[in-house]
């Protein structure tokens, strides 16, 4: 595919389809990245490297959201004393 041309319909299904598949693998090994490098690998071939990117991004926003959802908003400063 060339550098910025726009995905085809069945490249973004493709690239959608390849992020589930290697975030599901992440979600069900808490996040090992390690345990899912083969997805991981068909994640990025299958993405535009911006994309890949953005889903990076994403999914650490996604994660970061969950946790203040389930444990509540820790302040920075209050980490270092429990």
């Amino acid at each position: 595919a060339a550098g910025m041309a726009a995905p085809t319909m069945e490249e973004r299904k493709a690239c959608w389809g390849a992020r589930d598949e290697f975030w599901q693998c992440l979600d069900s090994h808490g996040d090992d990245a390690a345990k899912c490098e083969k997805l991981r690998r068909a994640f990025e071939a299958r993405c535009p490297q911006q994309w890949v990117k953005h889903f990076d991004k994403r999914r650490d926003f996604l994660k970061y959201k969950k946790k203040l959802e389930t444990e509540g908003y820790h302040p920075p400063e209050a980490a270092g004393k429990s």
